[in-house]
Formats: structure tokens, sequence, C-alpha cells
């Protein structure tokens, strides 16, 4: 059984390392493409679950093809990622275990536990049913073998037998896999393992964070603006380089800009103005679209006014409820789809002319949504009501549940209070330069959680930039991602 091992290896791994190698990180993220384009987060604008999921899963994709790349490592542990397909395939994965959404997207959901980018790349788009002929093609040069054989990847997946990573050193994927199901990750394990590359990347940042705040705060006065944010969790260096951009724009051509006074300015996927009134900046757009944003900006104030006027309406029209748009749970969308979609909804109630008795529904909200075919009370307090609801539905849904949305309302805003002095106590205890939430957390779920972290005694977190999210996760400056359910030490 040796003798045949040796000859396998002898017949196999030569090529097999040859080609693995000529597989660059550039040539990974190219070969990617498919991938990148089927979960891209842009194309999620309408679906803010979808977005946020393939967003977090994109950083620990990103964290760990980086690892790949770094000269010496020898394993990484397995990751499991979850990403939303856009387009239909009609082709059943064999790796990734798929799950049909309800917003119409395919969950593909796998575990990395590949050791070299080919491999991984291959693993990628395997699970997500992605064609890999490409990279075949773009390596003809390299290798002329078959891809399958040449990386190792037949129709059927190959065991080794154990010998094998006895003999070459490499580690057993299976056997990785198996005690990674074993051995739930801990807070405190977490930490222990990933505190000090945490701390060298923060430290790192340093610099970049106070030109950061050094731009932003110049900016901000020159432009007389209320604030400037960031749509998604792009790095800081991105962020520095985004208001260089702006900055330059303000030195070539100051008085378009002077029209943005007393907004905010949030750099994002498209330009233009943003449900909420703030001035959206695409970050692919060049300097004369943004010139041309800033110069309609009094024709989007206009719209603006008129939106408030229907949303006033509406609220007449519907017993004094209030209309609001809350950017966490709604879809992204720009002043003038939000119009259009409250302009629909305003007129099936002026035709219906269903009474609502004055003030009935006063001191509650709703929000408007596109995708939705009944309305339902959420437990924050609000109303999720579709634009195309029928009136004499809708009137009989909100009284009745009138009263149990009073109730929620007001356990919403004891929660917040809760969570804010719970935030500012954990931030004070352990000396975190900050501590925030990713926005799909909500306010029970950081209760929860800051209130079992009080209990620990958590050294490592001294001074650093602290997420409370849906996974473990060192980010490329430095902040520490935990989940929210985060596993505490078992005792015995």
């Amino acid at each position: 059984v040796d003798c045949h091992l040796l000859f396998c290896l002898e017949k196999i791994l030569p090529d097999w390392f040859h080609y693995s190698r000529a597989l660059s990180g550039a040539e990974a993220v190219n070969a990617l493409r498919p991938f990148y384009f089927a979960v891209h987060p842009d194309f999620f604008g309408q679906h803010p679950k979808e977005r946020e999921v393939n967003e977090n899963s994109l950083k620990r994709l990103s964290v760990y093809l980086e690892n790949l790349q770094k000269p010496g490592f020898k394993s990484l542990k397995p990751t499991q990622l979850t990403f939303y397909i856009r387009e239909k395939i009609d082709q059943n994965s064999s790796d990734g275990q798929e799950l049909v959404s309800t917003s119409g997207f395919r969950a593909v959901k796998f575990t990395l536990h590949t050791r070299d980018l080919l491999s991984t790349v291959l693993y990628i788009l395997n699970s997500c049913s992605l064609p890999v002929d490409h990279i075949q093609s773009s390596n003809t040069n390299v290798h002329s073998q078959p891809l399958k054989e040449a990386t190792g990847m037949p129709d059927r997946p190959i065991k080794w037998h154990k010998s094998y990573y006895s003999f070459t050193g490499f580690k057993d994927p299976d056997e990785d896999l198996e005690h990674a199901s074993k051995v739930e990750t801990t807070l405190m394990s977490w930490l222990g393992s990933n505190g000090k590359s945490a701390v060298k990347k923060l430290k790192n940042s340093l610099p970049l964070r106070n030109e950061l705040d050094r731009l932003k705060d110049e900016l901000s006065d020159l432009l007389q603006l209320s604030d400037i944010r960031w749509q998604r969790g792009w790095g800081v260096a991105h962020r520095c380089s985004q208001l260089h951009s702006l900055g330059r724009l303000a030195q070539q051509n100051l008085e378009p800009l002077q029209n943005a006074k007393g907004c905010t300015i949030v750099f994002t996927d498209r330009s233009g103005m943003s449900a909420l009134g703030h001035v959206m900046l695409g970050t692919m757009d060049v300097h004369h679209h943004w010139t041309r944003l800033f110069e309609r900006l009094p024709s989007y104030f206009d719209l603006q006014r008129r939106l408030v006027a229907l949303e006033d309406q509406i609220s007449s029209l519907l017993g004094g409820i209030q209309v609001v748009y809350i950017e966490e749970l709604q879809p992204a969308l720009t002043l003038d789809e939000y119009y259009s979609l409250l302009d629909t909804f305003c007129n099936q109630l002026l035709k219906s002319r269903v009474p609502f008795h004055p003030q009935s529904l006063s001191g509650l909200q709703m929000i408007l949504n596109s995708d939705r075919y009944t309305p339902s009370l959420h437990e924050l307090g609000h109303f999720n009501i579709p634009a195309l609801s029928d009136p004499a539905n809708l009137q009989y849904f909100m009284r009745t549940k009138a009263q149990e949305a009073r109730e929620n309302m007001k356990r919403k805003e004891k929660l917040k209070v809760i969570e804010n002095e719970l935030i500012q106590a954990s931030t004070k205890k352990f000396s975190l330069e900050k501590l925030y939430k990713e926005p799909s957390i909500s306010s029970t779920q950081m209760v929860d959680c800051c209130k079992r972290l009080l209990e620990q005694s958590l050294p490592y977190l001294h001074g650093m930039h602290l997420c409370i999210s849906h996974f473990y996760s060192v980010m490329q400056d430095g902040d520490l991602c935990i989940p929210w359910n985060w596993k505490g030490e078992v005792v015995k």
C-alpha cells in the first residue's frame, strides 16, 4: 500500500502544485468574477436582508483569501459562508447546501477548508453552480491537463487515505471539519487567537483613521453639512479616498456643492437623493455626475417638500397615523421612488373614501412597502403596509391592532433606553474605543449580548473597536466582529 501511495503522489502532486502555484491573487479575483457578479450587494438594493448577508460573507471571504496568500501560512480554520445568488440556476450544487429564499433568491451555504487559491476558487464556483471553464482557458499556457484532473477535482471527490496526510504533512480537511463541528468556538478562545492580529491591524489603521476624521471635519465645515456617512462597510482607506475625491471637486467647482448646505452626504452605490433626503454620491460615478447632482439639488428639495405634504395627506386619511421611512428595515429607495410609492398609496385611499375616525391612530407609525401583500404589525410597534392594500381591509386590520401597536411602541422605547445604558456600561467596563452593531442586530439581541458581556472579564477588548454581528471576524482595519449570541466557556 505504501509503494502504491508513493507512486500516486509522484504522479499527481508535481502537476497539481505546478498548476496551483500559477494562480496569483489578481488571477483569483478575476476567476471569481462570475461569483462576484452573482452575489454583489449592489444588486440587492430592494432586499436589505440579502444584501447584508452577502456583504458580511464577502468580508469574511476576503479575509480568508488574504490569509491564503500570506507567506508561510500552515492551515486555516474551516469557514462557513452563506450567499444569496440573484440569478436562477437550474443545476443543483453538489458541494453547497441550497435553500429557496422567500425573496426569490437562492441561499447557498458552504464551508471553506481549502489550502490554496486555485482549489478555493473552484470550490466556491462549484458550490454556487457557476461555470469554471474560464479558469482552464485562462491558464492553458501553464497546464494542458483537463481542469478537474489537474486540480484533484474529478466528477466524484477524492477520499485520500490517512497515510497520505501523514506522509505529506498536509491537514486532513475532513478531520478539520469534524473537529470544528465538535469544538464550538467560544468568545474567550476566539479573542485569545485573534486579539493580537486585531491590535496590529488597528494600530496600523490609526493614521488613516485620524486622516479620515480630519477630512470629514474639513469638508463638513467647508460645505456646512449636517453629516457625512457611508451606506456600506468600506474600509478606512476607501473612505479617505472618497473624501479626497469630494475635496478635489470642491476645489475645482465649489459653487454647486454649496447647494448641499445643511444636508447629510452619503457615499453609496448610486447618485441621487435618498428617501430620507440625504444626498447620495455614487462611488463609481465621475466628478461631472456629482456636479450635475449638486446642481439639481434645488429641484430635489422641491420634491422633498411635496413628499412631506403627501405624507401629511395620507396621515389625515388614516386617522392621524405617522408615515415614516425606517432605513434599517426598508429597501434603499431614492426620493423619486419613495414619492411614487406614496403617491400610488394615496390615490388608492382617495378612490376608496373609506372613513377613519380623526386622530384614532394618532401616535402610531406605519411604513409603506412595495414588496408585501398583506399588512402586518412589527414587534417594534409600527405597521407594515403594502402600497396596494385594500383600504377596507386595511381599516379593519389597523383598528383591531391599534392597542397592541401602542403597547409594542412603549416596549420599544423602554428597550432602547436599556440598550443605550448597556452600550455605555460595556464601553466603559472594557475601555472600548467604540462599540456598535450591524443594522440587522435588533435591540433585543444587543441587550442580551451586552448583559452577558458585562458578566465577563475580557482584557483583550481594551482600546478596541467592537462590532456586534452574526459572525466572528477581524476586519481589515482591526475592528473585532463577534456574534450577538456568542458562546461562553463550558463549565465542567
